[in-house]
Formats: C-alpha cells, structure tokens, sequence
C-alpha cells in the first residue's frame, strides 16, 4: 500500500512533457505545473502563431505568461528526492499527438502498446496483461498499435470482415458472404492473404533477379571504362614516343593530337558513366519497389494487405541490355597527294576535323592502319576504290598512293592513325 501512495507521489510530482521528476517547477495560469524548460521549449514552437498552450488542458495565453518558479513545489520534490523516490515507471507513458491511445484508460490516455484484431481495441502495457494472462485471450491476435481497427468493421452488419469476395475484390464480413456475395467466389481473408502473399514472393524475386542482372551490367560497364582508360593511357603513351620521332612540324601538333585523344575518352567514359548512372538509379528504383513489397507482405492486418493491394504499381520492363558493348571508333584519312595535304577525320553520323598536315611529300605514301606493335593492314588504292591485299608487316608494304585526293578509313580504339606517319616520313 505504501508502494502505491510512493508511486501516486511520483506522478503527481512529474512533469508531464519530460515524464521525469520536476525541475525548477513553473506553475502556469490554469494550476498545471512543468519543468521550466520544458515549457518553455513548448512555447517556443508557438511564437509563430502569437499563442502560447497548456500540453495537458489546452488553455491558450495571450501573451506569453511570464513563468514564476514555484518554491513550495520544488521544496516538495526536493524533500521527495531525499526519500528515493524516482519517476514513475515506464508503462505510465502519456499519449502524444501522434500516437495510438489505449482504449481502456480513462482520464488522460497512455500510450498504446498492442492493439487486437479480435477485440478491434488498442491497449497500453498496465491493460494488456489480461491478453497475455488469460488463456483465451492468448489466442486474439496481437499486432503494432492502429488506429484503422474499425475500418475492419462490416458497415452494414458491424462484424469483423474476415471474409474476402474474389468476384467484387473486397473485404465482407460471414453474414455478406451469405447474403448479397452469396452467389460470389469467396474464401476467408486469411486463405486469400495467404495466395496474395505467394504473388508478393514471386514479385520480390523478379525483383530481386532483375537487381541483381543489373548489378552484373554496372560491374561490366566498371570493368570497361577501366579498359578505356587503361587503352587511352596506352595509347598516350605510344604517341608520346612516336611524337618524338617526328619533325619539329610535327612535335607543334602533337598537343592537337592528345586533345582529341583526351576529348574521344572523355567523350566515351562519359557516355559509359551516365549509362552506369540510369542503371544504378534503376536499382535504387528497384529496391524501392522491393521495399514496398516487403513492408506490405510483412503487414499483419488482413484489410489493411488486401486494401493496398491493388495500389501497387506494375513492374516495368528494363529498357537495358544485360549485354553492353562500346561501339568502335571510325577514322577516315584524305590525301591530296598534289597539294601536300594530309588530313584525319573522326567518322561517325557525322564527319570531325582531327588533324591537318600541310607538307610537301618526298617519299611514297601508303594507307595503313595499326592492327599490333610492328604489324599492320594494308589498304591499296587502284584509282578505281578497290583494296589491296590485307595484313602485311610495315616491310613489305607496296603500292604507293598517287592519286590528287584518296581517301580510306580504319576502325581503332583511338588515334591510331598516327602510325601512318611513321611510314610516311621514315
């Protein structure tokens, strides 16, 4: 009995917003007494809309109240910590705005800890006991606290809907099902949960698959702007050594030359990059999409699964390949053989300047492209656009271009043509 009068104290003497002992206790105009900064906290979210509220009965001030401590109260709670005596206890948790109230207290409403399905009733922890003590009431499902109990109500008959009509996709009640869904497919709610419930695992596994194929693309696409990278760094690096061979004419473009080098990379990478990027949003989207699954399939409530449903939005198709490839890139090569000019182009949908030599030419010129170290193909031109015979050495190349204005074209990883001009100026 003591216990109980020492725990009555304490809720008495505990701020209502904290939950903890009084701390320099205020007292405002209605009689209701808080922590001095709690209240104060409090107000402070109303200094917007001019008015100032008490948490417990809602009386508004206008003005802010000037807060007084209240010395007999914190005296009291004072003489009261010298007796040991602590906060209440954890169940006696009040209530907040956005919580689900127990159904059963009276006076100012604790929180809710479970709510039953059976009982269509929400229960703190002090008035759950009986569900957890009483062996038919062990059998009442329990689920997480809602405040949608009575939309499992029948609004004709006012029984629990434990029914499902398959023919009108509702939730009925017994006396429904017998009545006007008489002549309907009907299975009881649990039965239909159950089918949708395997419809969910089979869509979390598309889901789950088509996650994990992207994932495969978006470590292909890693792997190939690495070999772009790797291939544009090896390609640098040769023409570095192949610039410095050249004649001072030469060594002044060459700068010309890594720019466009750098600019395809850029241009490639980029592309490969924002492909990479929609991917990976595919799978953020993706996951999201098997988030909400889950949290659907994990919902406990019969009405609440099969109300949602239906809302679920349909799985739409990829719209990207699983097998990603990096188009070649073209380079056409003009000679007008007259005129000493020499100029490369980057061919695609459309025709770009890469270089232009201006010379005068002292040795015969052959058309070739780099298909190795030391070994390339050779592309004769008769006057008349046919080809000559395909993979020789630089050695044994033959057929020199005569012609006023030739042309050919080769595919390659980047500015292979330069190998042309060893060739051309050896």
């Amino acid at each position: 009995m003591a216990q109980q009068e020492i725990q009555l104290d304490s809720e008495r003497f505990c701020c209502s917003i904290c939950l903890d002992l009084l701390k320099d206790p205020v007292t405002t105009g209605c009689g209701h007494s808080y922590c001095k900064s709690c209240i104060n906290t409090h107000w402070d979210h109303g200094e917007e809309r001019g008015s100032y509220s008490c948490p417990q009965c809602r009386k508004t001030f206008t003005p802010r109240p000037v807060l007084v401590k209240n010395t007999m109260l914190a005296a009291l709670v004072e003489e009261l910590k010298k007796t040991g005596l602590q906060a209440a206890p954890a169940y006696h948790c009040y209530a907040g705005p956005e919580d689900v109230t127990c159904d059963f207290c009276t006076g100012r409403k604790l929180k809710a800890l479970k709510s039953c399905l059976n009982c269509l009733a929400s229960y703190c922890e002090k008035h759950l006991q009986p569900h957890l003590q009483s062996a038919p009431l062990k059998k009442h499902k329990l689920v997480e606290p809602s405040e949608k109990l009575q939309e499992n109500l029948c609004s004709r008959h006012d029984e629990v809907m434990k029914m499902f009509c398959r023919t009108d996709q509702q939730c009925i009640c017994y006396l429904c099902s017998v009545d006007e869904h008489k002549d309907h497919d009907t299975v009881t709610a649990a039965a239909e949960r159950t089918a949708r419930q395997r419809e969910l695992g089979l869509r979390r596994q598309t889901i789950q698959q088509r996650v994990q194929d992207t994932e495969k693309d978006v470590k292909l696409l890693q792997q190939e702007e690495e070999a772009l990278n790797a291939s544009a760094d090896k390609e640098v690096a040769e023409s570095k050594e192949i610039f410095t061979e050249m004649i001072l004419l030469l060594m002044k473009r060459s700068s010309d030359v890594m720019q466009q080098i750098r600019s395809q990379q850029e241009t490639e990478v980029s592309r490969v990059r924002e492909l990479q990027e929609r991917l990976e949003q595919e799978i953020t989207e993706l996951k999201r999409k098997d988030q909400e699954l889950k949290q659907l399939s994990d919902t406990e409530d019969h009405y609440q699964f099969l109300h949602n449903y239906p809302s679920l939005t349909p799985l739409s198709r990829s719209t990207y390949s699983s097998s990603i490839r990096i188009r070649p890139v073209r380079v056409g090569v003009y000679l007008d053989h007259s005129a000493g000019v020499l100029s490369f182009y980057s061919v695609s949908d459309t025709m770009t300047l890469l270089h232009r030599v201006q010379t005068t030419f002292t040795h015969p010129l052959y058309a070739g492209v780099r298909t190795c170290k030391g070994q390339c193909m050779l592309l004769r031109f008769d006057g008349h656009g046919q080809i000559g015979p395909p993979s020789l050495p630089w050695n044994a190349l033959s057929g020199p271009l005569r012609g006023s204005s030739e042309s050919f074209s080769c595919s390659s990883d980047f500015s292979n043509y330069t190998s042309a001009w060893r060739r051309a100026h050896g």
